[in-house]
């Protein structure tokens, strides 16, 4: 995951691009680079590290041009350094790149024979030598784009500029997101909606397998293969404000904070608490193709792919209909079984993920329905569904999810009641009375928020540990793998978790003085349980921090 921005206008590029790197951060932070053209002039400064580093080198060797493109690195292929930091450049073609190419050695074999040389240890620099070459051949930029791109097999969303051209800039999409910004004279091209949302809400999102072409007077979109296309710009109704940090020390830190709006948000119009019912306007599938479901499949990656197995627990629960989960990249190597009367429910909180849309294609390929839960509107996995529930969560920019996994659960949530209600599984006053637990959400949250200082306070004292685990039963399993996943993506801590049931196979062995162990121990059916848990855990010394819904002196004293 890398982040690209672009820009073709009349102001000087390189304080859009920073602005638009900045915002991009999350999607990489080994290096960072920029590139520009002025008077055909290709002008290069890169960093590796943050892009803080950047920055000061902007500082004191400042670049102008009014065309530029910009990069912040996830190292794939090639370790993190300045040599492998992008734009790459080959012969005046200059080139950034969000993506994988496969077939880049063999590529790269064939370049060397037609005399190239490399000076990086990226996949990305077989594009801009692809270019050159045939530019050479052509003297055609864009024909030498298409070309390039017709041979690389892959994932790629690039930005390309041409030194013996240098009022255009090209962009294409296959596999990563890249998303199209119209100004009032001037585009912007970048991998996220938000480097972008200072400067203009008008924007367009590309497919794969599409082209677009900045010159000053206009954008020009086509397929690779040159077939003009019609793409309608839509207006992005996120704010700028809604993508800063807004007095918070980290983008985290605020999105936390943020969860009683987002979940406010995502409920809003869709409940009729009096007759329980719940209205998913963009679903799209009619109450008889409910009732004919045999089937549901969650997928999903990552953290959405928690949010799947607590739908796997209420989809069950109220509605009786089976529920299998599968990992996105696992789901279409397995063969899987897909009928007409299956839905498969994807999940993706930036509609983008890779693994994720090649799963709805493949579920689409085999007769399927396929609806989404997204947070972005008009991402490729939203356009590519045949229905879709929007979060409404705003835009997610840490790179740990937070608001996104609490409204994807809310809408999940939603989702169930609506199938419950449709085939006749939940009474209404059931109905009702969940969706007043529902609406009573947002303020939960809050409360919960207001407990920083316990929640400082018991961080104080396991915060040297280098192991943790976590633990919880039935529907809290997947919270625990979810809290675990926090503290390894935010605290480089090794972090296990486990159904609280298991512990005895295996992660018992482990348990002393210096591994804490987190509990989740809501007042549920499986509370006694837990409790039994939480005291094997002191037996062995271990350290129990629990995590319940109300004070309880028995939980006290086995913490």
């Amino acid at each position: 995951m890398c982040g690209i921005v672009g820009y073709l206008g009349s102001q000087q590029a390189t304080p859009i691009i920073l602005d638009g790197l900045r915002r991009l951060e999350y999607r990489g932070y080994d290096s960072a680079g920029i590139a520009t053209l002025d008077q055909g002039q290709v002008t290069i400064r890169r960093a590796e590290g943050k892009l803080a580093r950047l920055e000061s080198l902007l500082a004191n060797q400042p670049l102008s041009g009014t065309v530029g493109i910009g990069h912040t690195r996830w190292a794939t292929h090639g370790r993190p350094s300045e040599i492998n930091a992008h734009p790459h450049v080959a012969g005046g073609i200059v080139v950034v790149h969000n993506g994988i190419i496969e077939n880049y050695l063999e590529l790269k074999r064939k370049l060397l024979d037609l005399g190239h040389r490399f000076s990086s240890e990226t996949d990305t620099e077989i594009i801009a030598h692809l270019v050159e070459q045939h530019f050479k051949e052509t003297a055609d930029f864009e024909s030498a784009v298409r070309r390039a791109l017709g041979e690389v097999r892959g994932a790629f969303a690039v930005a390309i500029l041409c030194a013996q051209q240098p009022d255009r800039l090209i962009a294409a999409k296959q596999g990563s997101p890249l998303v199209v910004g119209q100004g009032q004279g001037e585009y912007f091209v970048a991998s996220d909606i938000p480097a972008m949302l200072s400067h203009t809400r008008q924007m367009v999102f590309l497919d794969d397998g599409e082209l677009v072409s900045f010159s000053p007077s206009e954008m020009v979109f086509s397929t690779l293969a040159g077939e003009p296309l019609q793409k309608l710009a839509k207006t992005i109704t996120w704010s700028p404000v809604m993508a800063e940090k807004g007095g918070y020390r980290h983008f985290m830190l605020k999105e936390i904070y943020e969860q009683p709006r987002a979940i406010a948000d995502t409920i809003a119009g869709r409940v009729r608490e009096n007759l329980g019912e719940v209205f998913l306007e963009g679903l799209k599938l009619n109450e008889s193709e409910l009732a004919a479901l045999d089937r549901i499949c969650l997928v999903a990656c990552g953290t959405s792919w928690h949010a799947a197995l607590v739908g796997k627990f209420l989809i069950e629960k109220h509605v009786r209909l089976p529920v299998e989960v599968d990992i996105a990249s696992e789901f279409r190597y397995r063969d899987p079984v897909v009928t007409a009367k299956t839905l498969v429910l994807v999940i993706s909180q930036s509609g983008e993920t890779a693994d994720t849309l090649a799963a709805l294609r493949e579920a689409h390929r085999r007769g399927g329905k396929v609806v989404a839960i997204c947070n972005v509107v008009e991402s490729s996995i939203a356009r590519e569904s045949d229905g879709v529930i929007y979060t409404h969560a705003g835009p997610e920019i840490g790179v740990a999810s937070t608001k996104a996994f609490t409204t994807q659960l809310v809408s999940l949530y939603l989702f169930t009641l609506h199938l419950a209600r449709v085939r006749a599984t939940l009474g209404q006053e059931k109905l009702r009375t969940m969706l007043s637990d529902l609406l009573s959400l947002p303020r939960k949250v809050e409360e919960c928020l207001g407990l920083d200082a316990a929640i400082e306070q018991a961080a104080q004292t396991v915060f040297q540990a280098r192991d943790f685990l976590f633990l919880g039963r039935g529907n809290q399993f997947p919270i625990a793998l979810e809290g675990a996943l926090k503290l390894k993506e935010i605290s480089y801590i090794h972090a296990e978790g486990y159904p609280a049931g298991e512990m005895k196979h295996g992660p018992i062995a482990l348990i002393d003085e210096h591994l804490p162990v987190v509990v989740l121990a809501p007042h549920n059916a499986t509370l006694e349980k837990v409790a039994a848990n939480m005291e094997e855990v002191q037996a062995r010394g271990g350290r129990v921090l629990a995590v319940s819904d109300r004070a309880d002196g028995d939980l006290l004293a086995k913490v």
